[in-house]
């Protein structure tokens, strides 16, 4: 039975039978398809349809009316508000079922190629506090939940520090406590915003463009150091310094403080220059046995244990012999190549952001590695036939690219270089899918591994192994 409300349905009694791509959960109306966020497959749900298109509708819950046994407690206080990790009302095991299901069905509809059996996709051992780096958003109002606006009663404009609300570029909800990130992050967010408070400093409004204070940036190191970025509306030099100062003192763990002055209408600060203000200018990351240093602009994949069980995974599908040359294309910060490059001969690494290869030159040189050369500039113009000459021609490529995938210019530079193997890492299986169709004439897919970096969430990473045809 469905009744009407404001000209959108409420549907009662809709049975949520899976999860679709972008983590949204889905049951069926007729032959309409129904989105509903929060749920899980088997959760019998009233649902009020908010949007409606020919193919599908979109609402939310209003009444459970059974509960799924496949259900799990979520931990976290601002579960469905926040927006992040919205798969834990789903036990960790069904999320890892779910990611290789997903993996296996984006390779086969998409790319329709000929594929081997895929592996249960990599579990991170951690599934709480797994994140190096996080950043929050100061906003002059928090956002009200659902429930505080339905309690009705007088609600003191009180000001934000924390996440933006999905899709709202104004709207932020203030965080108590996160479980993405460890100790001291929690501690250094909640005292910044008191410190603030208490101080007179004004919060950042994105409508009318005012405001001191703007954004947060901890990032934290598996060696235990600590990053601090504090990033201001303002020049303003003793509020800046009052607030270092207190943070500096507060949490000696802090062994790099900057701070950064965005006067912009956006919140990017790509462009803008870090200040230094205490400590080093950079922490370290270990892995294997090397170390990466990682500056204010570096990236660096943000969960870093589970991080090197993916570097292993591509590093074992490269299957390197010592007389090999490694191509890394969009290489990042090296670390991928610098993982890789006591294993063969020579790495070449290509990279759109000229930053992060000074970052991979950096790294080399601090590990004591001298078989790397790297190279920035955007992919498309770097690769080409005369790059494959004056370098060598590649007998392994190992591709992480952004989310995009590769552009086919590319694809066809790859071609003709004809490399014995190719390592595709990706964090978008449908892109990835669309260029595995491409290089299916001369390439067979021959291992798939997809890996989680980020427990909760629908995201997932996928590594291919690619042989050349005889």
């Amino acid at each position: 039975m469905a009744r009407k409300k404001a000209n959108y349905p409420l549907l009662e009694g809709l049975e949520i039978t899976t999860l679709a791509a972008e983590g949204k959960a889905m049951g069926h109306w007729g032959d309409v398809v129904v989105f509903v966020p929060m749920t899980v497959p088997g959760d019998v749900v009233d649902v009020q349809i908010r949007s409606k298109r020919r193919r599908y509708m979109e609402g939310f819950v209003v009444r459970y009316v059974k509960r799924s046994p496949l259900r799990a407690e979520p931990f976290c206080e601002h579960f469905g508000t926040c927006g992040g990790c919205k798969w834990q009302n789903l036990p960790y095991d069904e999320q890892l079922r779910f990611k290789t299901e997903q993996v296996r069905d984006q390779l086969t509809r998409i790319g329709k190629i000929a594929l081997p059996g895929i592996a249960p996709c990599l579990g991170s051992a951690e599934t709480r506090f797994y994140r190096n780096k996080l950043e929050f958003t100061f906003a002059d109002r928090r956002w009200l939940t659902r429930e505080e606006v339905a309690a009705g009663g007088e609600i003191a404009d009180t000001p934000a520090l924390g996440f933006h609300i999905p899709g709202m570029f104004d709207k932020v909800l203030d965080i108590r406590k996160c479980w993405l990130q460890p100790d001291p992050s929690n501690a250094i967010r909640l005292e910044a915003r008191r410190f603030c408070i208490e101080h007179g400093y004004t919060f950042h409004n994105a409508r009318e463009h005012r405001g001191l204070m703007r954004n947060l940036v901890v990032r934290t190191s598996s060696t235990g150091e600590v990053m601090v970025i504090v990033v201001f509306g303002a020049d303003d030099r003793p509020r800046i310094a009052a607030l270092l100062d207190h943070l500096a003192e507060t949490f000696p763990a802090v062994t790099s403080l900057f701070y950064i002055v965005n006067e912009k209408f956006n919140d990017s600060v790509g462009d803008l220059a870090p200040v230094l203000y205490r400590g080093k200018d950079h922490i370290v990351e270990r892995m294997e046995g090397l170390q990466f240093k990682v500056g204010p602009k570096s990236f660096y994949q943000t969960n870093s244990a589970q991080a090197y069980e993916l570097y292993k995974v591509a590093r074992e599908f490269a299957d390197l012999g010592p007389d090999d040359v490694l191509y890394d294309l969009y290489t990042g910060t090296g670390t991928i190549a610098n993982f890789c490059a006591a294993r063969c001969r020579r790495v070449v690494g290509v990279e759109y952001v000229a930053e992060a290869i000074e970052d991979a030159r950096v790294n080399s040189t601090l590990n004591g590695i001298e078989n790397t050369v790297f190279y920035a500039g955007d992919m498309k113009a770097v690769l080409d036939d005369e790059f494959v000459s004056r370098n060598g021609r590649p007998d392994v490529i190992i591709l992480d690219p952004p989310r995009a995938g590769v552009d086919e210019p590319v694809l066809e530079v790859i071609l003709r270089a004809a490399p014995a193997r190719i390592v595709y890492v990706s964090c978008n299986p449908a892109t990835q899918a669309r260029d595995l169709a491409l290089l299916d004439a001369a390439y067979r897919v021959e291992r798939v591994q997809p890996v989680d970096m980020f427990p909760h969430t629908h995201h997932v990473e996928n590594v291919v192994k690619l042989v050349r045809r005889k």
